[in-house]
């Protein structure tokens, strides 16, 4: 029974607060660990603007790691909702936030990291779309694992023996699908930004997103 106020669409938003030598490990022998805690900061935050520019009536919430709720109201605000992401592996964590989604009454939910800048509202509107005709939708990184999941219900056995950070996980969690009979539908390959080498796919992101603004501000 959904409750009276759910919306049928729910995003879901793993991130991590920006606490130097916490955040973006892998780079911190490249950036140092403030610069890697401010990347953190500057993802998360592209993210959420492509999220704020979704023309579909979602409920959106954020599922963190590290700092508290304080930390992350004073950070991004007060008009989202906040969660810890809680114990376990990913899989456990993705499980128990899908698992409460869908006990509130929605009834498509999207799950993203910040990890993936080249995530738009664009692409987010389509994984919802497609979820009226397909079980699963994934977002291929191009690493091996994935920046989108979407599902239309709980199928907890997609997060069960995965072999999480490792080029396998988009592989595996196909073949779990397979077995399952799922219909699944693909959205573009798109990459993440975890190591040194992925810094320039931000460099150029970041100075797009900073030109377009800068041609608003012009007009």
């Amino acid at each position: 029974m959904s409750s009276i106020n759910s919306v049928p669409e729910h995003l879901i938003v793993f991130t991590r607060y920006p606490e130097p030598g916490k955040a973006k490990t892998r780079l911190i022998p490249v950036l140092g660990a403030t610069a890697a805690a401010q990347l953190q900061r500057q993802m998360t935050e592209h993210t959420l603007l492509q999220v704020s520019k979704c023309d579909r009536s979602l409920t959106v919430e954020v599922r963190f790691a590290d700092g508290n709720l304080e930390l992350m109201q004073q950070w991004l605000g007060h008009s989202l909702d906040y969660q810890p992401q809680g114990e376990g592996d990913l899989g456990e964590k993705i499980k128990s936030a899908l698992s409460a989604a869908f006990a509130r009454g929605s009834q498509r939910v999207v799950t993203i990291g910040t990890d993936c800048p080249g995530v738009t509202a664009e692409l987010l509107a389509t994984a919802f779309h497609q979820l009226h005709e397909y079980d699963l939708v994934l977002g291929p990184a191009i690493d091996g694992g994935y920046y989108l999941i979407g599902v239309n219900r709980l199928i907890a056995e997609l997060f069960n023996g995965i072999s999480w950070g490792s080029s396998e996980v988009l592989q595996q969690t196909q073949a779990i699908a397979q077995k399952l009979n799922l219909s699944v539908v693909m959205l573009p390959p798109l990459a993440d930004i975890d190591r040194p080498e992925d810094l320039v796919v931000w460099e150029q992101i970041a100075r797009q997103t900073s030109d377009s603004r800068g041609q608003r501000a012009e007009v």
